[in-house]
């Protein structure tokens, strides 16, 4: 089957790789669409993922075959055909993070191998049975497949504790940026403004939930022990740049949160002196809530997202994805680019 795999040194081409076949409580799903992640243009952008890679982890599918011991019936089994997604991998549920309702730090989780993939650029994967979802009647394929990153920002928006009453500020209008920013509105959060540099993102931006958008240049410094002049209560820092950091921190008003959600690979100066005169709460959202993924394909399913300005119009082929992952880089696309490897 063709796969997209990373060589080394920020490339990666079309392969031919063998087809999976799926053991013992396994199904074998034929990849309908995956989307392009940010920790995916960190990994060949940025040259962290080992060669012969095949990255992507935000799919839908359709069951291609079981492994023994699943059953074929449709009922309290799964049937060939069936369009899936996979679940979070559940936490312990009885350490710490778990009962804190945050599994996806599980304290009797084996450290995760951030570099080992059996992704989805390509045209089949096995899935424990154990983690399938079905996706819901009227929700496409491609859509379904902003499962995985759209329970993130469900997780994120539930750590921050957001209320309608907050003045929220978002910092990156990328796919992440724009999910974060639906998913607020969608929860009754509207007084949203979200800065970025690119305005193809900003419009983006607005289409998606914000009240208002800005470029990181309008966003003043703070005086020292003073807030500005017009204050956020939440900042969700989604671009994974050091500068929006530390501009999302000066832009807080007094017992404000800064949310950490992008990632990157340049570390933000804190002011410590600041969050402590403040009292601000700092805390990084890593993935998902308890629930997993079911909540996610609950919202995507019921029409309160506007899943058309989430995801871009044209979806690539396996040959096209080091393409968009520059694009993406560059800020020339905004929403989240889906990858088709029948396509391909």
């Amino acid at each position: 089957m063709p796969a997209a795999v990373y060589l080394g040194g920020g490339d990666m081409a079309v392969r031919e790789v063998p087809v999976p076949v799926p053991g013992p409580g396994e199904a074998l799903v034929e990849v309908s669409h995956c989307g392009i992640c940010g920790t995916d243009l960190h990994l060949v952008l940025e040259q962290y993922a080992r060669p012969n890679t095949v990255l992507g982890h935000e799919w839908s599918g359709t069951l291609a075959a079981l492994g023994d011991g699943v059953r074929d019936d449709g009922v309290d089994g799964w049937e060939l055909g069936a369009r899936v997604v996979a679940d979070a991998t559940p936490g312990c549920g009885e350490c710490r993070a778990c009962l804190r309702g945050r599994p996806s730090v599980c304290l009797r989780r084996e450290p995760t191998d951030f570099l080992a993939f059996t992704g989805a650029f390509t045209q089949y994967k096995v899935v424990a049975a154990s983690r399938l979802l079905r996706i819901p009647d009227g929700l496409s394929m491609r859509h379904a497949a902003l499962t995985e990153p759209t329970a993130i920002a469900i997780h994120t928006v539930h750590l921050a504790g957001v209320t309608p009453d907050d003045r929220v500020l978002v910092t990156g209008a990328g796919p992440v940026g724009l999910l974060t920013t639906a998913v607020l509105h969608a929860q009754g959060v509207h007084d949203i403004t979200v800065s970025e540099p690119a305005p193809r993102r900003r419009e983006r931006a607005l289409a998606v939930g914000a009240k208002a958008v800005c470029t990181p240049d309008e966003l003043l410094p703070a005086k020292m022990g003073q807030p500005v002049e017009q204050p956020f209560t939440v900042a969700f820092e989604c671009s994974g740049h050091a500068s929006a950091a530390e501009q999302a921190l000066d832009q807080l008003d007094y017992a404000g949160t800064l949310v950490f959600v992008g990632t990157g690979n340049k570390m933000p100066k804190i002011n410590h002196n600041r969050a402590i005169i403040f009292e601000l709460t700092i805390i990084g959202a890593y993935n998902y809530d308890a629930e997993g993924f079911a909540p996610a394909l609950e919202l995507l399913a019921s029409g309160a997202l506007p899943l058309d300005e989430l995801v871009e119009a044209d979806d690539v082929g396996l040959p096209g994805v080091l393409d968009a992952m520059h694009r993406l880089a560059a800020g020339d696309l905004a929403g989240k680019v889906m990858v088709t490897p029948a396509a391909s």
